[in-house]
């Protein structure tokens, strides 16, 4: 079962997942909101039919002092309706500050074009995101595993 990781945004949502090991993370795609949910909530359904999917994490756009930003209350608003939508599928958040940063970083250092970049950098920072909550699940077993 694997996980998916979910950059939301105003103008598009990026979408990674991991491995069927949950090892390591890919992007997937990016959707193109125009304005909408309900064209995510439909390209959701189709990703979830062609892969099982066990956890769905939502990056957080927290303000740099932690506090909850205009974004984050939008993204506790998706974060609900894919809570309605796919109540048998596990729905998590996680700290996304600086992840689309990190991801036009990644994208300079590799030289991509700047026509691509806004393509691809909502699909990097969900890659980002993801990760995130990989490492910090594995601390959370690892922390769990020492204190047996």
């Amino acid at each position: 079962m694997r996980i998916l990781g979910i950059d939301y945004g105003e103008a598009r949502v990026g979408i990674a997942i991991t491995d069927e090991l949950n090892i390591t993370a890919q992007g997937l795609e990016t959707i193109q909101r125009n304005g909408s949910d309900k064209i995510v909530l439909k390209r959701l359904d189709e990703i979830l039919q062609k892969y099982k999917i066990k956890t769905i994490v939502v990056g957080m756009p927290l303000n740099m002092n932690g506090t909850i930003s205009e974004r984050a209350k939008i993204t506790q608003e998706f974060i609900h309706k894919l809570k309605c939508k796919y109540n048998k599928i596990e729905i998590d958040s996680i700290d996304e500050r600086l992840t689309t940063v990190e991801a036009h970083k990644t994208m300079n250092f590799l030289e991509v074009n700047k026509n691509k970049k806004r393509n691809i950098v909502d699909t990097i920072s969900a890659v980002y995101i993801l990760e995130t909550y990989l490492n910090k699940s594995k601390n959370l077993l690892k922390n769990d595993k020492n204190m047996l």
